[in-house]
């Protein structure tokens, strides 16, 4: 090495050898055997040399060899180059000297005793004597190492004696020389800057020379340095003309402009330099925000303590838990005598508790906050005291929020306390919480809790805006918690925090809360200024608002990343001073920050950004600077008996700069001098070192040497002997490294052997063990080619070493260093390699973002584990933390494994298969981009547009405003004119073009041509054949729909409704309509008026259809118009819309259809289910037991419009069972059911045979049959004649009464009955007094009934009552019950006989039609009416108001029983007796289905 390599250390710098080398030191006595190996020896039988034994008190202790390593550094080139000078020059008293030592310490060679030949008597104990044989010899091999380790080492103190002897003499002699020569102070070596961290130790060296020696003294910023003025700070030092300042536990304020300046009787000269000392990462904040916490008081301690490895800049969210920890070394370690130490939050000191716990132990300083919340947030120190004084360090805690409980919500306020402590209300205050894009805090919830009690109420109803509010209605002498909750747009945030315990008493003292100076918010911050700080913090000041300053609670930050629109909050609790330090943001990106104060009105406005600024270290242009750790693992590969070869493993730090060389020391394990390998530094990791003795030891050590300087040395290797190796088996694999580490998986690396023995390497095994275990198990159960390997299968937290063995054809040859201890479990953060194709370029390419780079990290790409290094294949190209590779040409060379590995930090490192499915993936894609096309999100299409415009577009995804296209139709371009408009739009990417007029001629092929830059696209659409015609005729639809819209028109046709009645409702919306337009409904062409005309003006028509059934289908049209024309729509109810129809009628009717009723009549047992409308033709299953019934003479099935009923006629055992009725909508199956059996069944059973004996009755009952008017005028003098035709069975009774009086048959008034059918009574010449109320009376013994007639006789010459001849009303019988009655009647009224307009008389008494049931009220007659024999069943109903059927029609619909009752018609032959009894008359038949049933109506 040339002189001044190791100079390149900061504590290196030295003068010429002759100024350098120490004083000659005495040589030691040889050692005397110590007593306990000269103890050994003789209990084995070896003879040792005489020796006196000296006490330690007496011994030399300046025999006794030092090693200081800044004197090894100096010296050992200088020793290494005189040696031989010194060997040959050497005086003989030196040789005598060292002869005699040698003799001195020489030993006669120990020989092993003959023992003599045995008997064949000795035979028995030859066995024994082996054993101690045996045992014996291997005692005195040790022996003999020892004693060859003392020659050695006795012999290597004698050469260095002799040496300094020498080196002294001739050094003696050009001191001689130069100080005869007067000269001026020089600066040989000058001063040189130094920046260095703090707490950590500086020196400043300098070399003078001048004649008489100058005198040395240094200054501080031009003031004087003065070791006494801090004992302990300052070590001025000044040997062989080296003057150094030694500046301990350096401090930031240490840091300075520090000269030297040299002074003798011939001048002076001077030399200066600067020292800057920074904290470390997270330890610069008390210095940049001003935060120190003050002393607590004076703590002694004996103790000399070092924090090691402590707490960084910590991360927390709320609710989670965090723990700080703080590694110390103490001397002594007492483990009954822990460090004192106190923690600090900001500059309070925290005491243990609930939500802060303290430990110290096992050398590890411990912090542990269970339950964040953002009151933890602050800069947390640790204090330690030791002997010299206190050690800190400080780093910040941020508590972001944590998830809010509606979206949107604000964070939690903090810092809850209560002030104004009395009995009769306590103030509670806050600090608001940061919303950086949430909605505003419109106010805040208090909440108080009782103390014992863990229920919560709130004390305010209505938000209160301000971060304070008086408590009320307290409980004198009970202690109360409080918290707050935020309020926003979106919600309540989470609780605060409760505050500590307070009791509501009127305290002599409490804590007052100041006033507000100024009602309002404080006015914005100044504009920040953010400066750099360290590779992923930036430091930011700002100026305190101009309005607001007295009761500010501190400051929000917020930044966010130079082109995006979210910010982050940079502190989640407020902070008091005017500066702060952002933390945790991205290496090499670029931010803007602002800021908000905070008082108890809220936040205040937002200041303004400030510049961006990226995210760089300040120190040291970029980098941290300080020399690397030592390297380690020195490993023998080679050994030819002249040369070794040897490897190392490159240090685990590098200082802050990349280890630029590296230089390799030797020495014969004889010696304790070091001799340098390599003058010049080597960058390869391996070193053949040559020149070397075969047979001897040899020991080795390394330095790593970066811009900073030459770091410490490894430790020396094991010793290695220089034999040649000749064996068969190759030599170690070496430089073992480990990527990609995960939970359950890691990568081994490794390099081939140097040695390959006797052929050529063929394949690797890998052994793994566990950490502490010797046990080694082989992953691989055959060698395998490639050097490296997957391992899984690995447990998740558990250590592991592992090592590699080479194989030839001859065997396994060594294995090599065992690894260091490796943990499964992956680096935080850690991501994976991405593939993708690059969107500008095209390039394929592989990248990877590092979780964590520091300024010296470098991605190493590499193939197959092979490092690509420059490879005209691909290209490496690295911004910030991302890393890409990226391929020229790829193709199928270029598939295999890529694994990225990045230097200088904890293992970050990944891979990824390239496979060919996933390279043609790419390739293609590729492709597109290179050549590319405009890309098209939709191809060329059409639209037929209103007014039969034809609309022709395609879409690109995107297009820039210099894009260029043509329309092309049959081979002939189309341009913007008549008849088309071309046109596109940038924002959509959409290009179109509308044909006017679409005819026949447009039928052909259309296509787009579009021309982006070099991106070229085209799209083609044919129309002919079919594909055109449909075209065409939506084209000329859509023309015609135009022109009918333009008068008044049908926006939506005719379709149908149901409503919940069951009325359909054809129903349509029309538009562009006025008070003129007209509108008509039509079925089948015959016009239809509807009750409530239609109102157009209204936007909708509708047509009800009441009670629809099968003879409402038909074509239904609706016409509207007016001047402008008119339109038509059509409805054909008929086919599959008649079912649509039925089914949405069945849908309604099905849901409100009652359970089945029972109601008897004589014809047998009825079984009814009402619902809101019932038509035959919906789809309607009766079922018996199960079983479908089939109408029949039997079981009859039929309906009306309120009702489907079914009857059993004469009803026997057998129909007894369940009886169910499913109506079906196509859809859904509604079902009712009623179980016909059992009491139900007697009951219904004993009703119907009452019911038949009651029809008998009543069908043979006396009766007039007609014939009689109801009022009868006659002229004095005429004749009167009242017939009239009776019926009965057996013949009834006839009785004429007038006045209630029956009256007697004589000349006057003479009474004829003539074959039992008609009744006659005849009045000769009619006089005055013949005037009265005359009443017929028929009965048998089932009954009967009577008739009123009023009978005026006017005399001649008298006016003519106002009654007209011709319209006379027919007489109403009043009924006669039987005699006897069954049961009694329900009601006491009578029913008066109604009149009949016809005198006619009947034709016959047996009628088919049955006699409907009336309520209609009559005139009251003198016979009573029959009572009504009510059945008592489960649903009796009261009796409907029937009218009389018209005989004409056979097949007519029975009136409904709700519908009044009204007058019989003139000509019906059939008389309608008006019976009181509910009971239909005689010989009811069943009525036809859908006729009217004349059961009373459902309750």
């Amino acid at each position: 090495m040339p002189p001044g390599r190791r100079g390149a250390n900061v504590a290196n710098v030295f003068l010429p050898i002759s100024k350098v080398l120490p004083k000659p030191r005495p040589p030691a006595p040889a050692p005397p055997t110590p007593p306990l190996l000269c103890a050994l020896l003789i209990s084995r039988g070896v003879p040792v040399m005489a020796s006196k034994v000296i006490p330690w008190y007496k011994r030399n202790r300046g025999s006794q060899v030092k090693s200081d390593l800044a004197y090894q550094y100096s010296t050992k080139r200088v020793v290494s180059e005189q040696t031989t000078q010194s060997s040959k020059s050497s005086s003989k008293s030196t040789r005598q000297v060292q002869a005699a030592a040698t003799e001195a310490m020489a030993e006669p060679e120990y020989t092993i005793p003959v023992f003599r030949q045995r008997t064949s008597e000795e035979t028995g104990e030859t066995e024994e004597y082996q054993r101690v044989s045996t045992k014996l010899e291997k005692g005195l091999a040790v022996i003999q190492e020892e004693l060859q380790r003392m020659r050695i080492s006795t012999k290597a103190q004698v050469d260095s004696l002799a040496i300094e002897k020498e080196v002294k003499e001739k050094m003696y002699r050009k001191v001689d020389l130069l100080e005869e020569i007067p000269r001026m102070p020089d600066f040989i070596v000058a001063l040189r800057p130094h920046t260095v961290w703090e707490k950590m130790p500086v020196k400043l060296f300098c070399t003078v020379l001048g004649t008489p020696m100058p005198i040395v003294k240094w200054y501080k910023g031009g003031v004087p340095v003065d070791p006494l003025s801090a004992p302990g700070k300052y070590k001025i030092e000044s040997k062989y003309g080296v003057h150094s300042l030694i500046i301990s536990r350096c401090v930031v304020s240490d840091t300075a402009d520090y000269s030297a300046v040299a002074t003798n009787t011939h001048g002076t000269a001077a030399s200066a330099a600067t020292v800057t000392v920074r904290r470390a990462s997270g330890g610069g904040w008390s210095s940049q925000i001003g935060i120190v916490p003050r002393l607590s008081g004076s703590h002694f301690s004996k103790l000399e303590v070092s924090l090691v490895h402590c707490f960084p800049v910590t991360f927390g969210v709320e609710g989670e838990s965090a723990s700080l920890l703080c590694s110390l070394v103490a001397v002594p370690d007492l483990p009954n005598l822990p460090p004192t130490i106190e923690w600090y939050r900001d500059d309070k000191l925290l005491q243990p508790g609930p939500l802060v716990d303290m430990s110290v132990g096992g050398s590890v300083a411990r912090l542990v906050l269970p339950h964040l919340a953002k009151d933890d947030e602050g800069l947390y120190t640790i204090r330690v005291f030791t002997k010299d004084g206190t050690s800190e360090h400080c780093a910040y805690l941020f508590v972001s929020d944590a998830t809010p409980p509606v979206a949107g919500a604000p964070g939690a306020p903090m810092s809850v306390k209560a002030y104004d402590i009395n009995s009769e209300y306590i103030l509670v205050a806050w600090k608001p919480p940061n919303t950086v894009d949430e909605a505003a805090i419109t106010g805040y919830f208090v909440d108080r809790c009782e103390g014992g009690s863990d229920s919560w109420v709130q004390c305010n109803d209505a938000p209160v805006k301000v971060c304070k509010y008086p408590v009320h209605s307290l409980k004198p002498g009970h202690s109360y918690r409080f918290r707050v909750r935020a309020v926003n747009s979106a919600g309540v945030s989470r609780a605060s925090r409760p505050s500590h315990v307070v009791t509501a008493l009127d305290a002599a003292e409490s804590a007052k809360l100041e006033g507000s100076h100024e009602a309002g918010v404080a006015s914005a911050p100044g504009q920040p200024v953010a400066t750099r700080n360290t590779k992923s913090s930036v430091f930011v000041q700002w100026e305190a608002p101009r309005h607001g300053q007295q009761d500010l609670m501190g400051y929000y930050i917020d930044g966010r990343m130079v082109g995006s629109k979210d910010w982050f909050a940079c502190n989640h609790k407020p902070f008091k001073l005017n500066r702060f330090v952002v933390h945790g943001l991205t290496p090499g990106e670029t931010y803007v920050f602002r800021v908000q104060a905070v008082n108890v009105f809220g936040l205040s406005e937002e200041s303004q950004e400030s510049g961006p600024i990226a995210v760089e270290p300040a120190l040291g242009g970029g980098f941290e600077c300080a020399t690397p750790s030592s390297p380690y693992g020195i490993s023998l590969l080679n050994c030819d008996g002249s040369s070794m070869t040897v490897s190392w493993s490159s240090p685990k730090r590098c200082g802050g700069s990349k280890v630029i060389a590296y230089y390799v020391d030797r020495r014969d394990v004889d010696s304790l001098v070091w001799k340098e390998v390599n003058v010049n530094g080597i960058m390869d990791r391996v070193c053949t070192v040559d020149n070397l003795t075969e047979g001897t030891f040899y020991e080795f050590k390394v330095q790593a040497a970066n811009l900073a300087g030459v770091g410490l040395p490894s430790a020396p290797s094991l010793a290695m002997k220089c034999d040649a190796w000749t064996m068969e088996q190759p030599g170690p694999a070496y430089d073992l490294t480990f990527s990609e580490v995960r939970s359950h998986s890691l990568v081994l690396v490794w390099k081939a052997p140097v040695y390959t023995g006797a052929s050529a390497v063929s394949g690797y095994f890998v052994d793994m063990a566990k950490k502490g275990s010797c046990e080694f198990v082989a992953l691989n159960e055959s060698a395998i080619s490639q050097r490296y390997m997957q391992v899984s299968g690995l447990e998740e937290g558990e250590w592991y070493v592992f090592r590699v063995r080479t194989v030839n054809a001859h065997g396994i040859g060594r294995a090599s260093l065992v690894t260091e201890a490796v943990c499964a479990r992956p680096p935080p953060g850690t991501k994976e390699i991405l593939t993708g194709v690059d969107e500008e370029t095209g390039d394929i390419f592989l990248s990877l973002e590092a979780s964590d780079i520091s300024q010296t990290s470098a991605f190493v790409w590499s193939k197959n584990y092979k490092p690509i290094g420059d490879c005209p294949r691909v290209t490496v190209t690295t911004k910030g933390r991302t890393s890409r590779l990226s391929f020229m040409n790829p193709d199928k060379d270029d598939l295999g494994r890529y694994s990225v590995l990045v230097t200088d930090t904890d293992g970050v490192s990944a891979s990824h298969t390239l496979t060919e499915d996933a390279l043609n993936s790419m390739l293609e894609l590729s492709h597109a981009i290179r050549n590319p096309i405009v890309p098209l999100k939709h191809g060329l299409n059409y639209e037929v547009l209103e007014k039969g415009h034809v609309r022709f577009w395609v879409q690109a995804i995107k297009l820039s405003p210099a894009v260029t296209y043509r329309f092309v139709v049959n081979d002939k371009e189309l341009t913007s004119g008549e008849g088309h408009k071309i046109s596109h739009d940038v924002s959509t990417g959409v290009i179109q073009m509308i044909v006017d007029n679409f005819t026949r001629d447009s039928e052909g092929t259309y296509t787009v041509q579009i021309h982006d830059g070099k991106a070229k696209a085209q799209s083609s659409l044919v129309l002919v054949g079919d594909v055109f015609l449909a075209v065409l005729k939506e084209a000329e639809f859509q023309r015609r729909e135009y022109v009918r819209k333009q008068g008044a028109h049908f926006s939506e046709y005719l379709t149908f409704t149901v409503n919940e009645d069951c009325t359909v409702m054809l129903t349509c919306k029309v538009a562009n309509v006025k008070k003129e337009t007209t509108f008509h409904w039509y079925k089948e062409d015959e016009e239809m008026v509807p009750e409530t005309p239609p109102n157009v003006m209204s936007g909708a028509c509708a047509l009800p259809i009441p009670l629809f059934s099968r003879k409402d289908q038909a074509v239904y049209k609706a016409v509207i118009g007016d001047e402008r024309g008119k339109d038509t729509s059509t409805y054909d109810i008929s086919g599959q819309v008649f079912d649509d129809i039925i089914n949405a009628i069945a849908r309604i009717a099905g849901d409100s259809a009652s359970e089945l009723v029972l109601q008897c009549t004589p014809e047998g047992i009825r079984l009814q289910c009402y619902m809101n409308y019932y038509t035959e033709e919906m789809k309607t299953v009766w079922k018996h037991k199960e079983s479908k019934i089939v109408s029949s003479e039997k079981m009859r099935i039929g309906g009306t419009a309120e009702m489907a009923w079914m009857q059993i006629c004469d009803p026997s055992d057998k129909e007894k069972g369940l009886y169910t009725i499913e109506i079906s909508d196509g859809v859904k199956t509604h079902a009712r059911t009623f179980d016909l059996s059992g009491q139900a069944y007697t009951d219904a059973y004993e009703e119907y045979l009452r019911l038949k004996a009651a029809a008998f009755a009543e069908k043979n009952r006396g009766r007039v049959l007609g014939g009689l008017p109801d009022v009868v005028t006659i002229m004095e003098d005429k004749s009167l004649s009242l017939t009239c035709t009776v019926w009965g069975e057996p013949t009834p009774e006839v009785t004429w009464f007038k006045n209630e009086q029956e009256v007697a048959s004589n000349e006057h008034t003479r009474i004829t009955f003539d074959g039992g059918k008609f009744s006659s009574l005849v009045i000769n010449q009619v006089t005055p007094e013949d005037s009265g109320k005359y009443s017929i009376n028929v009965r048998n013994k089932y009954g009967g009934e009577f008739v009123e007639i009023t009978v005026s006789v006017y005399r001649h010459g008298e006016q003519i009552p106002e009654f007209k001849l011709g319209q006379t009303k027919m007489a109403t019988p009043a009924v006669i019950p039987p005699s006897k009655t069954p049961t009694p009647a329900p009601s006491k009224t009578q029913t008066p006989a109604l009149s009949m307009k016809s005198p006619t008389p009947a034709s016959t008494p047996k009628s088919p039609t049955p006699a409907p049931k009336s309520i209609t009220p009559a005139p009251k007659s003198p016979t009573p009416a029959p009572k009504s024999p009510t059945p008592g069943l489960k649903s009796p109903t009261p009796a409907p108001k029937s009218p009389t059927p018209t005989p004409k029609s056979p097949g007519f619909k029975s009136p409904t029983p709700f519908g009044k009752s009204p007058t019989p018609t003139p000509k019906s032959p059939t008389p309608t007796p008006t019976p009181k009894s509910p009971t239909p008359s005689v010989k009811s038949p069943t009525p036809p289905r859908f006729m009217k049933s004349p059961t009373p109506p459902r309750k």
